[in-house]
């Protein structure tokens, strides 16, 4: 088999002369078409901070979001039996008969999914207050709007965690804090009620199966979408990574201040201490490409309890 590229921040475009057609390229994921039902959703090594994409990517990164996205909806399959999430399988049809390099450059990173109206949400689940929650608390006392306890650290874990919800901006611009009355404005009663219950529900599940493994999820991000056949909501897109969640390692805990990640955090600091935050066309240097790295694959064994050189070679 081909060696998988170090570094794939874009899909080879010769895959749509075998019946991929592109229909929608994110800020990380490009989505391809397989039929009027299913879609392959192909995760990239590229990699984005403050709703920017970064001029280089992160090796092998694609893969680890992928292995585990499918390890969180294996699990969640078996603590929730009645959630319903988009994935089919992680096999490439072989109906489409891909030569070898572009089914090496699709392994490990492809995801098969259902076809799904997407609901214009970004569901948002806090654990503890830290990142853009900080900052308006700081401000005004409240968090997407809604008014939080008096004298919070920043840090600190929420006696509750909260379901704080975002607009899901088109590629280019950026996401918008909202209160959950605007995402029932958004999204109706009905709908907005079951994706905060479901989010809620999939966040503590997560929050005490990464306790146990040493590691603090202190908000993540979901995504659902709407199957108008049966009328149910389903968990889409990836869940419960280092690109979608913040990461904090349990032994190094301290309230009062930022903490350590095994997620980007490393490179918003990096962006920030630089004067770089929010501008266009950044090329990362090599050793904060390396750091970044280290978090996700750290992060990825200690929640799956693999090695992930052996997952990437294992594959789904």
């Amino acid at each position: 088999m081909a060696a998988v590229p170090a570094v794939v921040t874009q899909i080879d475009p010769k895959v749509e002369q075998y019946g991929l057609k592109k229909i929608a390229s994110g800020k990380v994921r490009e989505i391809y078409e397989i039929d009027s039902k299913t879609l392959l959703f192909v995760a990239t090594d590229r990699i984005s901070a403050y709703d920017v994409i970064m001029k280089n990517g992160v090796p092998q990164k694609g893969a680890l979001l992928t292995l585990q996205t499918v390890h969180w909806f294996n699990l969640l399959a078996s603590k929730v039996p009645s959630l319903k999430t988009h994935l089919l399988g992680t096999t490439i049809p072989s109906s489409l008969s891909l030569p070898q390099d572009l089914s090496s450059q699709l392994q490990n990173r492809s995801m098969l999914v259902r076809r799904l109206k997407i609901f214009p949400l970004e569901s948002i689940v806090r654990g503890y207050i830290t990142g853009s929650a900080w900052s308006e608390y700081k401000k005004s006392g409240t968090v997407h709007g809604i008014s939080m306890p008096s004298g919070l650290q920043e840090s600190e874990k929420l006696e509750q965690p909260l379901w704080t919800p975002s607009t899901k901006a088109e590629l280019g611009d950026k996401d918008e804090n909202i209160s959950p009355e605007k995402a029932r404005e958004i999204v109706g009663d009905k709908y907005a009620k079951k994706i905060e219950e479901l989010s809620l529900q999939v966040y503590s599940i997560a929050r005490d199966y990464a306790a146990e493994r040493g590691i603090i999820i202190a908000d993540t991000k979901f995504e659902f979408g709407l199957d108008e056949e049966t009328d149910e909501v389903v968990l889409v897109d990836e869940v419960l990574t280092p690109d979608s969640s913040r990461f904090w390692p349990a032994d190094k805990y301290e309230i009062g201040k930022t903490q350590d990640s095994f997620d980007k955090q490393y490179l918003r600091d990096w962006l920030t201490s630089n004067g770089l935050k929010g501008k266009d066309g950044v090329e990362m240097p090599q050793d904060v490409v390396k750091e970044t790295a280290s978090k996700y694959q750290e992060a990825f064994e200690k929640l799956t309890g693999k090695k992930w050189e052996d997952a990437i070679k294992g594959g789904a």
